[in-house]
């Protein structure tokens, strides 16, 4: 059966597991992995609701002044326009975050 040779064996073990998981980065893959995801779902309903808005605007000034199809593809345009500058409002704020996170975990490393 196990001994005491093996007892302290399998401490060792456990405590070389429990130094190697706290030396792994902090955020797990998979928190990284959805965060990823969302973004990117928030970039592509950001485009998707710009289009959307242009494309209602359009289509009711259309409606109202009787000038079918021109507003419609003028706002669509416009609404397209607007929804990737947001994206790129979006996908700089997440670099200002990520490099703010990458200066504080160097001064860290650094202190």
């Amino acid at each position: 059966m196990s001994g005491p040779r093996d007892d302290e064996r399998l401490k060792a073990l456990e405590a070389r597991i429990a130094a190697a998981k706290k030396a792994q980065d902090p955020k797990p893959h998979m928190e990284e992995h959805y965060s990823q995801a969302h973004l990117a779902w928030r970039m592509v309903i950001e485009l998707v609701v710009g289009l959307g808005i242009g494309f209602g605007i359009g289509y009711g000034l259309d409606a109202l002044f009787g000038t079918q199809p021109w507003m419609m593809m003028v706002f669509t345009i416009l609404g397209f326009i607007a929804g990737v500058k947001t994206m790129i409002r979006s996908a700089r704020e997440v670099e200002r975050k990520q490099q703010a996170a990458d200066d504080s975990a160097a001064g860290d490393e650094k202190g």
